[in-house]
């Protein structure tokens, strides 16, 4: 499958370009960035060409790797998919529902496949914890942290304007749900949404299955306090998510493998864009209650 990447920010460097250049069934034709030269250094740098004009790449290609903010990501989607290419996106999947929702009807109806990155849906260890609690049945509550300090080192995201902007919220509350609703069932309401230091956020979520969850997010823990848990809690026991021992790069390789299934068999992935969209509408119904986006951090 021709591949062709949007993108030309940290994440595209880190972590999309790599396993795009490292997939063996793929081959990686080309880079689009809204800033040219960037587009050219990283082409160079994984042997594939520049692209000035993003309408001729996909013009070139049958699929897509997206790795731009969700407001930029929402509208090219919708322009590749017209164009006849797979999809394989980023979380958010959009920042308002409208938008995200046009990205599910263009991949409609052009038929083609969709894969959104929940980076912990591609991890051995935890993909097969996910499975295995989905299987599973009694689940009675969960809490998931998702704590990161982006905001408060040297990360390579702490200056990213849509993170600023939008917060813990739509950055890490996705990774969060996607682990969440495969084992607890969709989530019938947001019962509760409580803003906390920085852009911490709180919720309260009433899942379809009978369960509850309640979710801690935030870009601004102090550097000690950062990382991921969740607990689930039933007539099971007592479980926890796993730790990955796999980076982004090669749960990346695994998405564009999940891409690649999809696309050749016709076969939806559960993370494909109408997934996306579902975790789209959860936190716009969670920002709707914090009365907007989070507060500057």
């Amino acid at each position: 499958m021709r591949i062709g990447l949007l993108g030309t920010g940290p994440w595209a460097q880190l972590a999309h370009a790599p396993a795009l250049s490292r997939h063996g069934a793929l081959d990686f034709v080309g880079v689009w960035g809204r800033r040219p030269d960037a587009a050219k250094e990283l082409a160079e740098h994984h042997g594939t060409r520049a692209y000035d004009d993003v309408d001729a790449l996909l013009a070139d290609v049958d699929a897509v790797a997206v790795a731009l903010p969700p407001d930029v990501q929402a509208g090219l989607a919708v322009r590749a998919a017209r164009a006849g290419c797979h999809l394989l996106l980023d979380k958010p999947l959009a920042p308002t529902v409208d938008e995200a929702r046009a990205v599910v009807e263009a991949a409609e109806e052009a038929q083609v496949a969709s894969v959104v990155f929940f980076t912990t849906r591609f991890q051995p260890e935890t993909e097969a914890w996910i499975a295995a609690q989905s299987a599973a049945q009694g689940w009675f509550t969960a809490q998931a942290q998702w704590l990161g300090a982006v905001f408060r080192t040297d990360s390579p995201f702490a200056d990213s304007p849509w993170r600023r902007e939008k917060g813990a919220l739509w950055d890490v509350g996705p990774h969060a749900l996607s682990v969440l609703l495969p084992v607890l069932g969709d989530v019938r309401r947001v019962t509760a949404a409580a803003p906390g230091p920085g852009d911490t956020v709180v919720l309260v979520l009433d899942h379809a299955g009978g369960a509850t969850s309640t979710l801690t997010l935030s870009l601004t823990a102090p550097p000690a306090a950062a990382g991921a848990a969740v607990e689930l809690r039933g007539e099971a026991g007592v479980t926890l998510l796993p730790t990955s021992s796999q980076g982004a790069v090669p749960a990346l390789i695994r998405a564009a493998d999940a891409l690649l299934t999809a696309a050749r068999t016709g076969t939806p992935h559960p993370c494909d864009a109408p997934f996306g969209l579902r975790v789209t509408e959860i936190l716009a119904a969670a920002e709707a209650l914090l009365g907007g986006g989070p507060p500057a951090p």
